[in-house]
């Protein structure tokens, strides 16, 4: 950059200022092939203009606005003074405008991105994923010898009551750790999560069993408890970090033991061994797991998951357990406050079973939902468009993941026993609430997913609480269900059609 730019070739030879400042004027023609203007001279029509879109029909059909046929027209030398003096139009944008006007849109097809889906869900994995969800309730036919069936509290098996109580901390805990978790996994930070899930899942355990220790029940009630709390926080780690087929060898114990117990009956020392096996097993693989995590390199800078998320994730757990837990013994346990009133215990019990079982299905629908809506992102036309696609693909999946929770809860029903009979009116709207409660809890976990985490807590509290004071008043707990899941299920599906239906939600 030392010397004069030379800006205009044979600058400097006489004349050249003379030919600068000519006038410069677009070319008759710009596609490959067409005569030359010696070679043939074309008729002057009424307009230049007609000849000039007939020549630039290709641009103008592309053109989303008439700018950027003025941006065109600007890059090729057209000026205000050529458009005046050849076209006569006031300028290059009127001349724009009227090009636009005159040629038809003609679009090209989107063009779709080939390559690997990143929400693409192995089928395989979430069938094992669904396995280790069902399978560890198993331990409960092995423990019920641990619970006193002869004495009642709260219209639950004496230790019922302090198992549910630390299910619902053990819930709210882990949904809040495996976020946080999930957070340090996100920002390639492996030895941070591990470090996050050494000090969590122990902490965890223990205020989960404390839980269940205030509550009271029968010592062995109490012992169990307290392993289950720490299957629990060991089960968090494991899945966490992708260690499902771990975790599911780690129940292995536990499945044969089973099979042993529908056969022949075996004493408690034998079933306590069973499952002593088995917590053995999964805490052993999540600390060996955990140690690994510790020893990788630590990741420098980055920014931490946000602690109002985590908060709200562990109060979700804790909302969605509540509903749960009213679903399976909202009747036992109203019929326990209110001795007075009609309840049904026992009744709902394949609630849990379709739910429990149906775990593995809803986690391959949300990545096949992600899937989906990814592809309409991309081959969709307009805003509107993206939109129908995205709620039709909603629709199927939550229809599909009822339909299929709906045959197991009647497969279940019909297998388990002392069921109702198919003619006890309150076998209908149990169901009804059953598909109420799932179609809450896939919703909400796929709001929860794409990152709307206060906004999905705070309608599920606000059901859990509502069905909470309802049952304590002595509601109808197949009534309060209907209407706390009927309208949760509703707000959350219009939030998710609105929400889902915006493509930034999408990025």
């Amino acid at each position: 950059m030392s010397g004069p730019l030379r800006l205009v070739p044979d600058e400097g030879t006489p004349g050249w200022a003379e030919e600068t400042m000519r006038l410069r004027e677009l070319p008759r023609r710009r596609r490959p092939g067409a005569p030359s203007p010696a070679e043939d001279a074309p008729e002057l029509s009424p307009d230049p203009i007609d000849e000039l879109a007939e020549r630039l029909a290709d641009v103008c059909a592309d053109a989303v606005h008439p700018y950027e046929i003025a941006a065109f027209l600007e890059s090729d030398g057209l000026t205000d003074e050529q458009a005046a003096l050849n076209y006569g139009r006031p300028d290059s944008f009127a001349l724009a405008e009227e090009l636009f006007a005159k040629v038809a849109r003609r679009y090209p097809a989107p063009v779709i991105v080939t390559g690997a889906d990143p929400w693409r869900a192995d089928p395989w994995r979430c069938v094992l994923r669904g396995l280790v969800f069902a399978l560890p309730g198993l331990g409960y036919l092995l423990a019920s010898g641990f619970f006193a069936a002869h004495r009642l509290r709260f219209g639950l098996p004496s230790g019922l009551a302090a198992m549910a109580a630390a299910t619902l901390v053990s819930w709210a805990w882990n949904q809040g750790l495996a976020h946080r978790s999930y957070g340090w996994l996100s920002r390639t930070n492996r030895r941070a999560a591990g470090r996050a899930l050494a000090l969590g899942a122990p902490a965890g355990a223990l205020l989960a069993a404390a839980t269940g220790y205030l509550v009271g029940g029968p010592l062995a009630a109490l012992w169990f408890i307290a392993g289950q709390s720490l299957y629990l926080a060991a089960a968090t780690v494991l899945l966490v970090l992708g260690q499902e087929k771990l975790l599911l060898a780690a129940l292995t114990p536990s499945v044969v033991g089973t099979g042993l117990v529908l056969g022949v009956r075996l004493p408690g020392t034998a079933r306590s061994a069973i499952l002593l096996a088995t917590l053995a097993c999964a805490v052993g693989l999540a600390v060996w797991q955990l140690v690994r995590c510790l020893r990788t390199e630590p990741t420098a800078g980055g920014s931490r998951p946000p602690r109002h998320e985590t908060l709200g994730a562990g109060l979700f757990g804790l909302s969605v357990g509540t509903l749960t837990l009213f679903a399976g013994l909202g009747a036992s346990l109203q019929h326990g406050l209110r001795p007075g009133t009609t309840g049904h215990p026992g009744s709902t019990g394949p609630v849990l079973v379709a739910l429990t079982l149906s775990l593995g299905l809803a986690e391959w629908l949300l990545y096949r939902y992600r899937s989906l809506a990814t592809a309409a992102l991309r081959t969709s036309l307009s805003p509107g468009h993206f939109r129908r696609r995205t709620g039709l693909v909603l629709a199927g999946c939550l229809g599909g993941y009822l339909a299929v929770v709906g045959l197991l809860d009647l497969a279940a029903t019909l297998l388990w026993p002392h069921t109702p009979s198919n003619s006890s009116p309150t076998g209908p709207l149990t169901a009804v609430d059953l598909l109420l409660l799932a179609a809450t809890l896939w919703t909400a976990l796929l709001l929860q997913a794409l990152g709307l985490v206060w906004r999905t807590t705070g309608l599920c509290a606000a059901a859990a609480v509502a069905e909470s004071t309802a049952l304590l008043s002595g509601a109808d707990p197949l009534w309060v269900q209907l209407y706390g899941c009927g309208a949760a299920a509703v707000l959350l599906v219009l939030l998710a059609t609105v929400v889902l239906g915006r493509t930034t939600t999408h990025r």
